[in-house]
């Protein structure tokens, strides 16, 4: 392979990708984490077998797999996990959703031969009426794709692939056209703000770190995605890491750093072999290494695997982290910008933000600003998880509403449950209640509601979700996950903690909330973000859910009966059918009753699990959560015939 010294070798390759693809069908098969688990790696596998079988391709392995008539691509994430695995077969665009091994056979003989559609692999809508095209179903159609729209049109393994839909280009017109200043202007302009959380502006951080005195600089990826239900950066990497690499690259070249960095977890292991694939082979095409595309810019990349510590995820700390030391923040008051990896001016960014940047190379700034709202242009990747019916990943432009994202792309709430709250940023955000709804997803919006954007994690609770519960859940996280380096963050969570988990035992007193408010003000002083925004999930609570804290306290009652200590189960007799499955699962035999005879729970033995609730068949619900005062009926229920 010769490598690439000029924007027409690119160009080149570009095309020689292009004709490769043309004329063909094309089997886009969802291979990210979310789709492993339903086995897509053997559905790959069966797919590439089949179409040897069919003398459909020379290949049999689950690569993707690249023949006269067929091609077998395995890409990134489609975002659509709830229905995973999905495939989409091009040009027609035909999208099959939880596939398993055995349709792989209907698949190829039917479609890819027969020219068929099979509609039971279909989506189907609330109606029932079948959607055969990805782009026509409600949760893909609500979007706006530009930073996931590659996911499903390339092999993330194949430089090639990402070449072929305009990959590199961003980078050969920089360093063809373009002086390390002109690049500045254009990230300034666009007011690219980072997607990590703060929202701080790309390009005055990329100024800061350009300008400062020091002649070796850094950059590096935060790809340190720690927050719970939160995969938007995992994905990226998994699906497209060129992009990544190439927004690094760039910046790199601006900034006028020769080394970067990427901080990716652990626990990532798909999109960590992605990424080192990349990097090895951009070295090979040329686009790493010394003087790319024949400039005078060299630049080399290296990988650190984070060990898995939340508070990692911010800048001082993942820098010591890179550097060896154990991953403690530290005081701000020189900014890693100036100061950063070994004394060394350095720039962060997320690995969203650095997706973005070649997007506005080749597209422009007027473009960029085209797409959001005013001071918030772009789009924005989340993770909707949660009550939602359609989980997974969504990109929207910034300044969409709650409403739209969780209810016209998520298709609204499981079970038919009613909306109670969405909280948005990760374990340090707030939750944000029905009235809410119609708030523009930006950065400032969601800070004045008392909330935060964070990576783009978007949790959906319904009405059975306690929300002190809900905060006491996200303080433990974060008392967890803190490095413990600073008194008010260390103690203050930890007191935090226990004044809820006081409070859900039913052990909460008068002045518990006005307690938390005062410990809320002295997380401020901590050194990191961690424990400035870990109030959060209490302040946001209190400010709307306060009458469920009142009900903790005053009346010892969990509305929602979720704390155990709080709620009782209670077997009504007007339902129950005495089919004895709650009595037969009760793992401590506190249920009491015979076959087509009332059954009772005996209070002073359960201990709550909520086995029988879940259980009992949902065609009668004999099973009820009440609160531990209320009055039960009599014991001499026991026994009687069911009416």
């Amino acid at each position: 392979m010769t490598k690439i010294k000029t924007q027409q070798d690119l160009e080149n390759i570009r095309k020689r990708n292009q004709e490769q693809y043309a004329g063909k069908k094309i089997i886009t098969l969802c291979s990210a984490t979310g789709c492993r688990p339903y086995g897509v790696v053997k559905i790959s596998d069966v797919f590439a077998q089949e179409l040897k079988k069919q003398n459909l391709t020379g290949h049999a392995s689950g690569r993707s797999a690249v023949a006269d008539k067929v091609i077998l691509r395995n890409s990134g994430c489609h975002g659509f996990c709830e229905r995973g695995p999905i495939a989409v077969i091009s040009p027609d665009e035909i999208c099959y959703m939880g596939i398993k091994l055995e349709d792989v056979p209907e698949i190829i003989s039917e479609t890819i031969i027969g020219g068929r559609k099979i509609e039971r692999l279909m989506y189907k809508d609330a109606n029932g009426n079948v959607v055969p095209l990805a782009s026509d179903i409600p949760f893909y159609k609500g979007q706006k794709r530009i930073i996931l729209a590659n996911n499903t049109q390339i092999d993330p393994a194949n430089i090639e692939d990402y070449i072929g839909v305009g990959g590199y280009s961003a980078l050969a017109k920089v360093l063809a056209s373009m002086s390390p200043d002109d690049v500045l202007l254009k990230i300034k302009e666009a007011n690219l703000r980072g997607r990590g959380g703060g929202g701080f502006p790309a390009g005055q951080k990329w100024e800061t770190t350009k300008n400062a005195p020091e002649k070796t600089k850094y950059v590096v990826v935060n790809a340190d995605e720690g927050d719970p239900g939160a995969f938007m950066n995992c994905s990226v990497l998994e699906g497209n890491p060129h992009s990544v690499l190439e927004g690094l690259i760039i910046a790199g070249y601006t900034i006028g750093a020769k080394e970067g960095f990427l901080y990716v977890r652990q626990e990532y292991p798909l999109a960590l072999a992605k990424i080192l694939k990349a990097i090895d082979d951009a070295e090979v095409y040329g686009l790493l290494g010394d003087n790319i595309f024949g400039s005078k810019f060299s630049f080399k990349v290296r990988v650190h695997r984070g060990a898995g510590a939340f508070v990692s995820g911010e800048s001082s700390a993942l820098m010591t982290a890179i550097e060896g030391r154990v991953g403690e923040p530290r005081l701000k008051y020189i900014k890693t910008a100036v100061s950063g990896l070994w004394e060394k001016p350095t720039n962060l960014n997320n690995v969203e933000t650095y997706a973005n940047v070649p997007l506005i190379i080749n597209n422009g700034v007027d473009w960029f600003k085209s797409i959001g709202t005013k001071d918030n242009y772009g789009t924005k990747v989340f993770s909707l998880v949660g009550k939602v019916k359609n989980s997974g990943l969504v990109e929207v432009p910034l300044g969409t509403s709650l409403r739209k994202i969780i209810f016209d792309i998520g298709g609204g709430m499981k079970d038919g449950k009613k909306f109670k709250a969405v909280q948005t940023g990760g374990p340090s955000g707030g939750c944000l209640p029905e009235n809410k709804l119609d708030l523009p997803v930006d950065f400032d919006e969601l800070t004045k509601a008392g909330s935060m954007m964070g990576s783009g994690g978007m949790i959906i609770m319904d009405e059975e979700s306690c929300m002190v519960d809900v905060a006491k859940y996200f303080v433990k996280f974060l008392s967890e996950e803190s490095c413990g380096k600073c008194i008010p963050c260390r103690e203050g969570i930890s007191q935090m903690l226990d004044i809820l988990t006081r409070i859900t035992e039913g052990k909460g007193k008068e002045g518990d909330v006005e307690l938390l408010l005062d410990i809320a003000d002295l997380l401020g002083a901590s050194l990191c973000a961690l424990g400035t925004t870990a109030a959060n999930p209490v302040l946001s609570t209190i400010k709307y859910f306060r009458s469920e804290y009142d009900a903790h306290i005053k009346e010892k009652r969990c509305p929602a009966h979720v704390c155990k200590a709080l709620t009782a189960y209670y077997i009504n007799p007007d339902k129950c059918t005495g089919c004895m499955v709650c009595l037969k699962q009760c793992p401590v035999n506190s249920i009491t009753g015979e076959r087509k005879m009332v059954h009772v729970i005996d209070q002073e033995t359960c201990t709550k699990c909520g086995t029988c609730f879940e259980v009992c068949p949902k065609r009668f619900r004999a099973v009820d959560k009440i609160s531990p005062e209320s009055k039960l009926p009599p014991h001499h229920s026991i026994g009687r015939p069911v009416e």
